[in-house]
């Protein structure tokens, strides 16, 4: 019986030794930028193929991936704009955009109130009346002080911010003639400021009586 059980055991051990392979441990390979004697170049990271492009890096459109054509900034959107891509620019304006440029685009971001170097306001003339693709090319290149954010914001995404900058701008100087008539029933109504001493009550029956 002890025998049994000693053979028993020694075929459990050969079985489990022979399963224990170390061929994708130990295949034949070179570590990164090791030298190599089989290539005429001994290098053993083989170069791309002259005129190779990634998948998805084939950038053809000028106008989508530089913001100009001609060397001159473009002043129409090279994609579709809907109201979704401005509320996904609002959304990446707010985190990439607001430290120094404010929640309101005039320049007067948290970095700035610390004392980082202040940004031109949105609502200056030159920028008013800047081209979209000025606004790309800053995005994408840098500007001054400002820092390229090409490795940070997507391409198109950098196109959606620059939208929600337009809505900005749009917005310091609309009026209620610019809502189309049957879109100004969707309008948030705010009651008036509350005065010093009024109840809410009295607030409450002089926003119903506006």
């Amino acid at each position: 019986m002890k025998n049994r059980i000693y053979f028993g055991a020694g075929a459990l051990a050969f079985l489990t030794l022979t399963a224990c392979r170390q061929d994708m441990h130990t295949e034949p390979r070179y570590q990164p930028l090791a030298e190599s004697e089989f290539f005429s170049d001994h290098r053993s990271a083989r170069p791309q193929v002259e005129g190779t492009v990634a998948r998805g890096h084939l950038r053809i459109d000028e106008a989508r991936y530089t913001g100009k054509i001609d060397g001159e900034d473009i002043d129409q959107f090279p994609i579709p704009i809907a109201k979704e891509d401005i509320e996904r620019g609002q959304n990446r304006f707010n985190i990439y955009c607001t430290p120094c440029h404010g929640h309101l685009g005039d320049g007067n971001g948290m970095v700035v109130m610390r004392g980082f170097r202040q940004p031109p306001s949105y609502y200056s003339d030159r920028l008013m009346n800047a081209p979209v693709g000025h606004f790309f090319d800053a995005a994408t290149n840098g500007f001054g002080a400002m820092p390229s954010y090409a490795s940070r914001i997507q391409t198109d995404d950098r196109w959606r911010i620059i939208a929600y900058i337009r809505a900005l701008q749009l917005s310091e100087s609309a009026n209620l003639n610019d809502v189309p008539a049957d879109q100004r029933q969707n309008l948030p109504v705010e009651p008036p400021p509350r005065v010093a001493g009024q109840s809410s009550g009295t607030a409450a029956q002089g926003a119903n009586n506006q």
